[in-house]
């Protein structure tokens, strides 16, 4: 019998199995040995034919991973494997191209586009599929099914988006595949504290709203972990030095660590490993 609610007085999940827990470790392991195969083939033969695979394979590794971590916590999720993944695949390419699309438009009209629009912009466009799931599939309810979802939505924008940027280098380095590399490690290794955690956080709310039946409180916490996602991102994108980065990225995964720790008091978990 599945969990439906985060109420206390519920049923405590079934402990997720060893191999759920640490499927992370594979899926990173793995994902490591197959990108330095293909970046060391790509080297020593000069093929550019091993470029996308290179750089799809060094912008979806640690995504995918942190996707498979938050997924091995202890949290009443009950959201199907199979809509987890096609929100992570939908996430990313939807959300960029919702994202892109109104920023190009916004630039065009101001001649500029200020730190907080972008922001605003992908926070909102990266909500569309956790809102598209709310929509479609009305037995997912709870803060923990949106916080997976979000995350996965996450997952994929920010493994699209680091793809976007190492294309753009390896054209604009002429051809530099450390340049390209260095872009595809210092993205994907900060991914998780960047797109993954302000959509996890705005999207857990936004389950919860709903399941609250969009109560004015409910409605607010949203709007609180909504504008706290923007802020989040706005500070991100106005770093000028990897040092502002890393202090904006450790804010951020203590705000999404804080929201599984409520929703795991809320599910009566508290104190206990998650």
């Amino acid at each position: 019998m599945s969990l439906r609610t985060d109420d206390p007085a519920s049923v405590s999940p079934t402990p997720p199995s060893f191999a759920r827990r640490h499927a992370w470790i594979g899926v990173l392991v793995v994902g490591a040995a197959l990108f330095l195969a293909v970046e060391r083939t790509m080297v020593a033969t000069g093929n550019p034919n091993f470029v996308p695979s290179s750089i799809l394979l060094g912008a979806a590794i640690v995504p995918a991973a942190f996707l498979s971590f938050v997924y091995g916590r202890r949290l009443p999720y009950d959201v199907a494997a199979p809509v987890v993944a096609t929100a992570a695949f939908l996430g990313g390419v939807i959300g960029t191209v919702v994202a892109g699309t109104l920023e190009y438009d916004a630039q065009r009209d101001l001649g500029f586009l200020p730190m907080v629009a972008v922001g605003l912009i992908e926070e909102t466009s990266k909500l569309l599929i956790p809102l598209a799931v709310l929509i479609f599939f009305r037995r997912y309810r709870t803060a923990s099914d949106g916080l997976l979802v979000g995350v996965a939505a996450g997952a994929g924008f920010a493994a699209l988006e680091t793809m976007g940027y190492a294309f753009v280098t390896l054209l604009e380095s002429k051809g530099s595949l450390i340049a390209t590399v260095d872009v595809l490690l210092l993205r994907g290794i900060m991914s998780p504290a960047g797109h993954m955690a302000w959509t996890g956080i705005a999207a857990a709310a936004l389950f919860a709203a709903a399941q609250a039946g969009w109560t004015g409180r409910a409605i607010g916490r949203f709007v609180g972990a909504f504008v706290l996602a923007v802020a989040l991102h706005t500070l991100w994108d106005s770093q000028s030095s990897l040092i502002g980065t890393a202090i904006v990225a450790i804010v951020s995964l203590a705000a999404l660590g804080w929201t599984v720790h409520r929703i795991a008091r809320g599910a009566g978990l508290h104190g206990r490993r998650a």
